[in-house]
């Protein structure tokens, strides 16, 4: 990635964006990270409490379908990526928290709206895989 001068600027830099059809740009990284099913559903009930906190276990609860291991990689790549804060409280046995950061949240809109016409088209999607 290059700013308009073609020097290579500070990851996050304002101004400065990817070429999505460069096989190196890390734009396609982060596009399967937010593309994932689960991405989109932690993000989903994660923004729903925003800014406040849930639990590892109510996470699972309220994710249907998702194991123990998934959830875990989920979250702990969301974090990486600066989208989830984590915060382990010292009790017997710790207990793990995790809240979406101003830039998760950013991302929960674009998100909802995928999510709506996912929703929304899946009958027509259906019908033309019959087909």
């Amino acid at each position: 990635m290059q700013d308009q001068e073609g020097t290579s600027p500070a990851p996050g830099e304002r101004g400065v964006t990817g070429d999505l059809f460069d096989p190196a740009c890390p734009t396609r990284e982060l596009l399967d990270r937010i593309g994932d099913r689960w991405t989109s559903m932690l993000v989903k009930v994660l923004a729903e409490v925003y800014p406040h906190e849930r639990g590892f276990a109510e996470l699972r609860r309220v994710v249907p379908g998702i194991s123990n291991k998934m959830l875990s990689q989920t979250l702990q790549h969301l974090t990486a990526d600066g989208l989830v804060v984590r915060r382990v409280e010292a009790s017997v046995p710790p207990r793990t928290w995790y809240a979406l950061t101003p830039l998760g949240q950013s991302l929960d809109e674009p998100l909802a709206a995928v999510r709506a016409w996912a929703e929304t088209n899946m009958p027509a999607v259906r019908t033309a895989r019959q087909r």
